[in-house]
């Protein structure tokens, strides 16, 4: 009797040692050992009078201010901008989710600065814009998320880019042109996935000296652009997240 019961002990401590491994592991990984992610894509004070043109050795989350206190400055006629403006390096597009692995609340962010395309401006109006997305090329803090994205959840075999097209002219405003934050609601057409869908959108443009800094995010809900429930095993994801992008353009 005495050894039944002892293995009955053996066997509910087991199970408890199970049960506790499986809460506390997403724990520690989450909270002592998985990096933070990035913060969200946002313009940072134009206090640049110079701009760096060449990219940069990682994929940066903001744009980095240079040492220069001052403001700079806008211009005076609006005409001078006129003409196409190319995608420079130190653009950055991306997603982010929000996961739950065994109760234990994160998100997963995996970004790319293998980005090209233009905009382009005639007086006070940007006219059109177009930007393509490497999609093989987005890198996240795993390299098992980055497989399931590759793979199953965005197939970046058969839909290797995603392309965003300009859909109706954005005003310049005359505190844009003075290097100030335009902030505009507009429209444009997005290709994700093999699925082309228009879209309405926020974002926000600056002219810093000779670069036009563009950012903002598209909340996308998977099932619109057939994207798969991107959830495995123990790791749920929301059905839904963000498009994040900081693109620079410059002449």
């Amino acid at each position: 009797m005495k050894n039944v019961n002892r293995k009955i002990l053996g066997l509910v401590a087991v199970v408890v040692l199970v049960a506790v491994g499986a809460v506390a592991g997403p724990w520690i990984y989450i909270n002592l050992i998985k990096q933070d992610a990035p913060e969200a894509l946002t313009l940072e004070p134009a206090i640049s009078t110079t701009v760096a043109t060449t990219a940069p050795s990682t994929v940066s989350t903001t744009l980095e201010p240079a040492v220069s206190t001052t403001i700079a400055p806008g211009v005076d006629d609006a005409s001078a901008l006129d003409g196409e403006w190319a995608v420079v390096d130190e653009s950055v597009v991306g997603y982010r989710v929000q996961e739950v692995i065994v109760g234990q609340s994160t998100e997963g962010v995996g970004r790319t600065s293998e980005v090209e395309g233009s905009l382009t401006i005639v007086g006070d109006e940007v006219t059109g814009a177009k930007f393509t997305v490497d999609m093989t090329t987005l890198k996240s803090d795993s390299s098992r998320r980055d497989r399931q994205v590759d793979t199953r959840i965005l197939d970046t075999i058969t839909f290797p880019t995603a392309t965003f097209v300009l859909k109706q002219p954005i005003k310049l405003t005359p505190e844009a042109l003075d290097g100030g934050v335009l902030s505009v609601k507009t429209k444009g057409t997005l290709t994700l996935r093999g699925v082309t869908r228009d879209i309405d959108f926020k974002l926000n443009a600056r002219l810093v000296e000779n670069v036009i800094e563009v950012n903002g995010s598209i909340l996308l809900v998977f099932a619109d652009w057939s994207i798969p429930d991107p959830s495995i095993s123990a790791i749920v994801v929301e059905d839904r997240g963000q498009l994040e992008f900081l693109i620079r353009f410059s002449r």
